[in-house]
């Protein structure tokens, strides 16, 4: 794998994108310095369309709420995010359609979409239109409806990595994208297609090197004592780890977990990383063949094993991995073990939707390998973004009985990530989840309504209070006090004895999620160790 082609493109395509997505705002009247009129019917000499205008102005009051460069960066990587996934999974023959978006069948950038859009099979896609765009011979235009209507098809069974594509996503869709130079034609042109089916791999260090540029203006920021924002936090904290630090850190927790209870030379044999215990005196031993025999009461359905900083997915891809190793050794068929492992074993949380996403999609995709009718299951993983409410409470929530709380404990759910401490009981936690049960058992769409806001928010306060058999993660490194106001508040009144370094808190905020005699394994500095601050 060329590391170096892969940064060269993911840097250009980032200035590239944005350039793009800024460029598709000022056809609607909308630049950095001048937002427009919400109420413009006709921009540049172009009539909008209802939908255009609607669009446009959720484009302009999401720009209310952010910022005008938060949003084209944001729109720019909800594209990347999605021409990589839809590449990877072209390469690996997991589009359902079985048909090429970027290259026909020799590698070449000739999208076959746009060759058999005739015959093409997709959810959605209005042949009418198809037949017109042909005949007006506007092959630009084809593509970016075969590309948004394959996104939205997507939708059905990657829900998280494709939203449905009805908002200003897609009112800033990239012009141009089938000329020599675009995004594409340089994607397909620097990665070779074997370097899309190392998916740790190439999914990794495309999310690292994209934030490279990002990552530097924080530090050089720093030294000018601006602070780091929340928006910011994930470029200055995110590190691609490499594939053996996470082979060491999962064999050694939650592969010794299985193995003390289950022993399996087989098993120990696959896990290059694993180290045998040292001889112990007598008395530990006895201690030791105790716990053992507690471990052997464990089945594989009843391990719980969490990621809180989980970035693009790389330790949760391996966590899934030895599971299914560990369902085989049990007896479970592949396809079981899949689904189980979803439903029953794998957690993860980032403080970033766009890494996010990415972790989901790797996830998905291991399930994918495992299972190759998996994506007609219809299950999801326990992977997410943690979420963060604005506003009032939406009247949608008002039925629920503790809506107000949960609603309440996300409000700064970007200023704290996974170290956010939500307040509520487990015992709350499962009333709400009767009250989301019972209101979908009802079948009323305002019922449903309520529940599809709620839910997210459940899942995530749920993933936060749990215990686990053992957490794994490469938790962020950041002097705490370059951080904003509120997580400086927020750390030294609930972590007060590691409340110096972010690497320090996840230390602290690991050992309260495990459960007695559960694993913790993290790859960190080595100063609490040392500095008096952490004795």
């Amino acid at each position: 794998m060329d590391k170096n082609a892969i940064k060269k493109f993911a840097t250009w395509a980032r200035c590239e994108l944005i350039a793009r997505v800024a460029q598709k705002a000022e056809q609607y009247g909308i630049t950095k310095d001048d937002a427009g009129d919400i109420r413009a019917e006709s921009v540049n000499g172009h009539l909008l369309s209802q939908t255009e205008r609607r669009q446009r102005a959720a484009l302009m009051e999401k720009i209310s709420q952010e910022s005008y460069q938060q949003v084209m960066e944001e729109v720019a990587y909800t594209w990347f995010n999605r021409f990589c996934a839809l590449r990877f999974m072209e390469v690996n023959h997991y589009l359902p359609s079985h048909v090429r978006v970027f290259t026909d069948e020799t590698g070449a950038f000739k999208p076959e979409i746009l060759t058999e859009a005739i015959q093409l099979d997709l959810d959605g896609l209005d042949m009418e239109k198809v037949y017109a765009l042909k005949e007006a011979n506007d092959d630009e235009a084809l593509y970016k409806y075969l590309l948004i209507t394959q996104c939205n098809a997507l939708n059905a069974i990657l829900p998280q990595m494709f939203q449905k594509i009805a908002d200003y996503t897609e009112l800033l869709f990239p012009d141009n994208l089938l000329r020599e130079g675009s995004v594409l034609s340089e994607m397909v042109k620097w990665i070779p297609e074997s370097d899309w089916l190392d998916q740790v791999q190439i999914i990794g260090w495309l999310y690292q090197y994209y934030n490279s540029e990002p990552k530097d203006k924080v530090f050089a920021n720093l030294k000018k004592n601006i602070k780091i924002g929340k928006n910011d936090i994930p470029a200055a904290t995110q590190l691609f780890t490499p594939d053996w630090i996470v082979r060491y850190m999962v064999e050694n927790s939650l592969g010794r977990l299985w193995l003390e209870g289950h022993p399996s030379e087989r098993l120990k044999s696959g896990w290059r990383y694993y180290l045998d215990e040292a001889q112990q005196e007598p008395e530990v031993e006895a201690q030791l063949a105790e716990l053992r025999k507690e471990a052997q009461k464990i089945r594989p359905e009843d391990i719980r094993v969490m990621d809180p900083c989980m970035g693009s997915g790389h330790i949760l891809v391996y966590m899934f991995e030895v599971l299914v190793k560990i369902y085989a050794e049990y007896g479970y068929s592949e396809r079981d073990a899949v689904r189980s492992i979803l439903e029953n074993n794998l957690y993860g949380l980032d403080i970033d939707d766009r890494a996010a996403q990415l972790a989901y999609f790797s996830v998905m995709m291991m399930a994918r390998k495992y299972d190759s009718r998996f994506f007609r299951r219809g299950v999801q993983p326990h992977v997410y973004a943690v979420p963060e409410t604005h506003g009032k409470m939406e009247k949608a929530m008002h039925p629920f009985e503790l809506g107000e709380k949960l609603f309440e404990a996300f409000r700064d759910g970007k200023e704290y990530g996974s170290l956010l401490e939500t307040g509520l009981t487990m015992d709350e936690l499962n009333l709400v989840k009767m009250q989301m049960d019972d209101m979908e058992a009802q079948g009323d769409m305002t019922d449903i309504s309520a529940v599809n806001i709620v839910r997210p928010l459940w899942n995530v306060a749920f993933a936060l209070k749990q215990k686990y058999d053992a957490v794994v993660t490469n938790p962020p490194y950041m002097t705490v006090s370059n951080a904003g106001r509120k997580v400086n508040e927020h750390i030294k009144v609930n972590y007060p004895k590691s409340k110096t370094d972010m690497f320090a808190v996840f230390i602290e905020w690991c050992s309260r999620r495990i459960v007695k005699n559960g694993f913790q394994a993290m790859i960190t500095q080595q100063a609490w160790m040392f500095t008096a601050v952490y004795e």
